[in-house]
């Protein structure tokens, strides 16, 4: 691995480890919606327990659009597994919070629930493994949970940074999601570890290699024209697997970075392109 690389992905983890305990995380997160009116929930599913954030008062919507997390605190440092991966600055949860629309919310498996006392909480589901199908199959039996509870008939499914890439594995898994929209999405994982000189996502699916399922669905992609994580190579290798007249669209936004300046700006990105 590069000097450069290694210092890059220190510089990010130390930005995500300023407050870094567990407990602490999980209390940002539920201050955080509680400000906003809103509850979390633990949602089983075969292989894991994933924690949602709703409305408390939940209304009937014909059609609902769900956050899905990024990452996390991941990595401690470039060749240390973090031991728990509950983000510290849980971007798409901010994002959800800022949407005028029925949303909800919904964490990576084993982010924001107590490891000791959950299933199958490997480190390997936040590394190698975290695009993996029993993740994808999880996050759909939790989609579905979420779906009933607003009696929605209809899904758009927003992803951030690894929240992308299973946003887009969930639709193309799914008939009832309408539009898929993602934030500096790693929509095709083998660029992105090129790029970083990383080691493969060997037990990991990737969307890029499943665009004949999503090739009918409404896609937009934010990227930050600064963004060193997950740049622009990384959504148009993936819109490149697309026919031309099907390709989906990719929005730059030049003075945007990994995490800024998304949350303050949702609220007008999030219909364009519609």
């Amino acid at each position: 691995m590069s000097l450069r690389i290694f210092g890059l992905l220190m510089l990010l983890a130390l930005t995500s480890c300023v407050s870094n305990s567990p407990a602490e995380r999980q209390s940002k997160a539920d201050l955080l919606v509680a400000g906003k009116g809103w509850q979390k929930l633990q949602l089983p599913t075969v292989d894991f327990v994933l924690t949602a954030y709703v409305p408390s008062n939940i209304s009937s919507s014909d059609t609902l659009t769900i956050y899905v997390e990024g990452d996390g605190l991941a990595w401690i440092n470039a060749s240390t597994p973090s031991f728990n991966p509950t983000p510290n600055n849980p971007l798409a949860l901010k994002l959800a919070l800022r949407d005028t629309s029925p949303a909800a919310y919904l964490a990576r498996p084993c982010q924001y629930v107590e490891l000791s006392q959950s299933r199958n909480c490997s480190q390997k589901y936040w590394t190698q493994s975290r695009f993996s199908p029993e993740v994808i199959d999880a996050t759909n039996q939790a989609i579905d949970q979420i779906k009933l509870r607003f009696n929605a008939d209809k899904l758009i499914l927003v992803g951030y940074s690894g929240g992308g890439a299973v946003a887009a594995l969930a639709t193309a898994r799914r008939q009832d999601v309408i539009r898929l929209v993602t934030i500096a999405g790693n929509l095709d994982h083998r660029i992105w570890v090129k790029e970083h000189h990383l080691s493969p996502l060997s037990n990991s699916l990737n969307p890029a290699d499943e665009w004949e399922k999503l090739q009918n669905i409404p896609q937009t992609h934010f990227v930050g024209g600064k963004d060193l994580n997950v740049g622009e190579s990384v959504a148009r290798g993936y819109a490149a697997k697309f026919p031309s007249s099907l390709a989906p669209s990719i929005i730059v936004i030049p003075n945007f970075d990994h995490y800024c300046c998304w949350e303050e700006n949702w609220p007008n990105l999030k219909d364009r392109n519609q």
